[in-house]
């Protein structure tokens, strides 16, 4: 039986994964229905406001839901939100069984759900596959938690860490596949973000290719307005979903000419560390609960030192680029021996010639 639960919630799993990057402020969850063996109904959550992915599974089993088996990633919602609770319709379709894999990381609504399931006699299995649904939802957990975006910095270095040469050239460190899977990890957050170097040296779209739907917010950190109006994310047809974090000594004429297209500015202090902690929780009032920041060096080591990353994603390139004047992934004075900020590898791959290294934060 458990090796039936396992099966049916890594299919709910990857229905679940459809959803990153539309959903917010809710999570991404999916739904499996189970008579007999066969799937009878399926879904995932497509959009905050939209069903929840266990009113689209029922749905689609109709009538062959009574008696059936029901997988769900995460706690079902027992609170009136935008939709009913799937409490309710849980309890309207007749199944005999609800399994899920993780609760409700809210501490005002963990377990609220599988207590009412339970007390009106359907049975409740929970854990299945319990690490995999925490992972999938860490970004909404740790917006819970702390009211800020889960942030996973994104680094293609040299073996030697540069990220580019001494004139500022950078394209390209790495690959066609690392960056096609770069792509994907826009694809998974609600925004991208990077500092003023970026825009200045690349003039990056950074929307996601091919987008599938995803329209995340772009975000230039940018506190003394170096970034020029003429840039791609402040003229491009998706300038409306560009925010321009610059200091209170930006004057109204140059945010006019930084926001005629549609993009819009937010105020953070001078104080770097401090500037990102703020804009963070800007951002996690406007409900962003994942951002990608792609750099450069000295946002890099703002983040590190407000202690604000929580994932790490290296993209190490096999070369070697030298030279005091080239410039490095973190930025800054850096770090005595005795303070290095130490992390842990939880994964890596080969992706074509380049090797991607994801890594948290020791204490993380």
């Amino acid at each position: 039986m458990e090796q039936d639960h396992t099966e049916w919630m890594e299919r709910a799993l990857a229905l679940a994964r459809k959803g990153e990057g539309l959903t917010r402020p809710n999570p991404p969850v999916g739904a499996v229905v189970v008579r007999k063996g066969q799937v009878v109904g399926e879904g995932y959550h497509r959009k905050a406001g939209g069903p929840h992915a266990e009113v689209l599974a029922l749905k689609q089993a109709g009538r062959r839901a009574k008696g059936a088996s029901l997988y769900v990633t995460l706690e079902p919602c027992s609170t009136t939100g935008r939709t009913p609770p799937c409490t309710d319709r849980i309890l309207e379709s007749g199944v005999s069984e609800v399994v899920v894999a993780a609760q409700d990381p809210n501490p005002n609504h963990a377990g609220r759900g599988l207590r009412l399931l339970r007390k009106r006699g359907v049975r409740v299995t929970t854990g299945v596959c319990r690490a995999e649904a925490a992972e999938l939802i860490r970004p909404f957990a740790r917006w819970v938690r702390d009211g800020r975006p889960f942030v996973t910095l994104k680094l293609g270095i040299t073996v030697d860490g540069k990220i580019a040469d001494r004139q500022g050239h950078s394209r390209w460190i790495t690959g066609a596949q690392a960056r096609h899977e770069v792509q994907a990890l826009r694809r998974r957050a609600d925004a991208v973000m990077v500092g003023a170097g970026t825009v200045i040296a690349d003039n990056p779209s950074l929307w996601p290719r091919p987008a599938n739907g995803r329209r995340p917010l772009r975000v230039i950190v940018d506190g003394k307005g170096r970034a020029p109006s003429s840039a791609h994310v402040f003229t491009d047809e998706h300038a409306d979903h560009t925010v321009w974090a610059v200091n209170k000594r930006m004057t109204a004429k140059r945010a006019q000419r930084h926001t005629a297209h549609g993009a819009r500015v937010i105020t953070i202090p001078a104080s770097r560390t401090s500037s990102v902690s703020s804009l963070l929780n800007q951002l996690g009032r406007e409900g962003i609960l994942h951002v990608l920041c792609e750099g450069g060096g000295d946002l890099a080591e703002s983040l590190i030192r407000a202690g604000c990353v929580d994932e790490y994603v290296f993209f190490v390139s096999p070369k070697i680029m030298g030279g005091r004047d080239s410039r490095n992934a973190v930025s800054g004075k850096g770090w005595l021996m005795a303070e290095l900020p130490e992390l842990r590898f939880i994964g890596y791959k080969p992706v074509g010639k380049d090797i991607m290294i994801r890594a948290r934060p020791k204490t993380g």
